[in-house]
């Protein structure tokens, strides 16, 4: 039977869904949230906790990189952001947080575009990243796909443990009329470190992407609240329906390579715990969190949040949003919360919710039984 709906005469689509319009629903003997693990293992590495810390220059330093480590996730720096073209990136970060008007000012951008166009230095990754190593905790550094041939080998020498390959929207393989075009599986083999990879928001995209054998791809279009490529652009694919379709090319692809598992990593709109209770729910392995670790109080944006997308140079779709500080990263992950709106104690909300419905690990946790029940929300 076909989903499709008609939009008019030529053309039908899709109905997706978003996090907000899916709940999940339990229907099993309940469990003690002390007898839940929230252990993800990706390749060789085992976190605590199922987070990864966007690289976006609002949410990880390497200070906030580490600290995340040591709370048992995975922080990801920005290899094209402020600390890798500026020596002492602080005033820099002061002045963005300073900057005063509309947060869709046309001379905010403008200030934005300046501050990122000094140029990327390569000594500066190779520092940054040393910075993380020498804390102890696993090193990942991201780059875009139109840097990732640039500095790529930077990276690699300075020994990070994983590589995070981000954009709006990733293929396999990037063709253009000029300039070598990035071959990710050629790329991929090359490598001697796990490789994460996207965004996609699309069975056929992702099952590409998984060929090229990366370790982890990421579901959506990153940037969350800070991005507006569905008003730029015209791009969108609710989450719900991206994660869910992604794990459907997981699940192919398992039985298309004999066993290969590829990791679903949600990435973008996931604001409270209860979107990553529900972006697990729907299949993702693990999830990627920007505006979240933004709000706490060492997040180096200060209680404000911006992405790439916000300083392209010519095309710009995203701004510097506020977000506030609500506490400390600490207790933005693990608690105990003073909050009631789920934006700190992340993991307590994810326990209790795999406690509530009777699961007692991640893996299993992607069986949860869910219903729809549709948000109107206004247009903006």
């Amino acid at each position: 039977m076909s989903n499709e709906i008609p939009i008019g005469l030529a053309k039908s689509g899709r109905r997706a869904w978003a996090l907000d319009d899916v709940n999940i629903v339990p229907n099993r003997r309940t469990r003690a949230p002390q007898d839940v693990n929230l252990e993800w293992q990706i390749d060789a590495y085992t976190f605590d906790a199922p987070v990864i810390g966007a690289p976006m220059d609002s949410v990880m330093s390497p200070q906030t990189a580490i600290a995340l480590g040591r709370l048992g996730g995975l922080g990801v720096l920005n290899l094209e952001g402020l600390w890798t073209r500026y020596e002492d990136p602080q005033p820099v970060l002061e002045e963005i947080a300073a900057l005063t008007g509309d947060e869709v000012s046309a001379e905010n951008t403008r200030r934005l575009q300046q501050l990122y166009s000094e140029p990327i230095r390569a000594e500066l990754i190779s520092q940054r990243l040393a910075e993380i190593r020498e804390a102890g905790v696993v090193v990942s550094g991201s780059l875009t796909p139109q840097r990732t041939q640039e500095f790529y080998r930077t990276v690699i020498d300075a020994g990070v443990d994983m590589f995070v390959i981000r954009g709006t929207t990733v293929s396999a393989e990037h063709v253009a009329q000029e300039g070598d075009p990035l071959n990710l599986k050629e790329f991929i083999y090359e490598l001697d470190v796990p490789v994460i990879v996207g965004g996609a928001a699309g069975y056929t995209p992702a099952l590409h992407l998984m060929r090229t054998g990366a370790a982890g791809v990421l579901a959506g279009f990153g940037g969350g609240s800070a991005t507006t490529t569905r008003r730029s652009m015209g791009i969108r694919v609710p989450m719900a329906t991206a994660i869910s379709d992604i794990a459907a090319a997981r699940r192919d692809y398992l039985d298309e390579s004999g066993g290969r598992y590829v990791h679903v990593i949600a990435d973008g709109g996931l604001g409270t715990s209860g979107d990553i209770v529900k972006a697990l729910a729907m299949g993702a392995d693990a999830v990627m969190l920007g505006t979240t670790l933004a709000r706490a109080e060492e997040a180096p944006g200060q209680g404000w949040h911006w992405g790439l997308e916000a300083v392209h140079p010519d095309f710009p779709r995203g701004h510097r949003t506020r977000v506030g500080s609500v506490a400390p990263l600490e207790e933005v992950m693990w608690g105990p919360s003073r909050h009631t709106d789920g934006s700190s104690n992340l993991m307590g909300g994810l326990r209790r919710a795999m406690a509530a419905t009777g699961y007692s690990d991640l893996k299993s946790f992607q069986r949860v039984d869910a219903v729809v029940s549709p948000v109107v929300q206004q247009s903006r």
